[in-house]
């Protein structure tokens, strides 16, 4: 990136960095004005500090502006990034069987937290997925709800590095 985004017009930078955080412009929107950013770094975590600033009604429409892991991976909602990622992970080869599991997961937990399972799988299998939100079902709603928000900062942090 060499930090061109430092020499973008707000309007431009919004549309390079818009899409960092899912369906959610107004963070990159945000941390315009923290320029000048060192380093990929520096920008990360103005994004990041706009995102943690944000109310809790707009934490949460983010939270739910992301897909459901082995939800719908063709859907048009669905961004080339998160198709990307769950692909990344494998997600896209499950079979019949892991797919069920995945989905009999994903209704417990929107259930008992009212939002979509966040993980950045960036690393991770369908196995460690799976641990990972099953450990996670025990969290308070509102430990869960910390959790998402950080997992939503790794999945930028390796969108900023994708696009560099």
């Amino acid at each position: 990136m060499s930090l061109a985004v430092n020499d973008l017009s707000h309007a431009d930078f919004v549309s390079r960095l818009g899409g960092v955080y899912e369906h959610s412009p107004w963070v990159a929107e945000r941390a315009f004005r923290a320029r000048p950013f060192a380093s990929i770094d520096s920008l990360h975590a103005a994004m990041d500090a706009a995102m943690q600033a944000a109310s809790r009604e707009e934490k949460l429409a983010l939270i739910n502006a992301h897909p459901e892991l082995l939800g719908k991976l063709e859907a048009a909602q669905l961004t080339e990034s998160s198709r990307g990622e769950q692909a990344g992970a494998g997600l896209d080869r499950c079979t019949a069987e892991q797919k069920a599991r995945m989905q009999s997961l994903n209704r417990a937990y929107r259930e008992k937290f009212g939002f979509p399972f966040i993980v950045a799988v960036k690393g991770l299998d369908w196995g460690a997925i799976v641990e990972r939100i099953e450990a996670r079902l025990a969290n308070s709603p509102d430990a869960e709800f910390e959790t998402a928000l950080r997992e939503i900062g790794r999945i930028a942090r390796f969108r900023l590095e994708a696009i560099s």
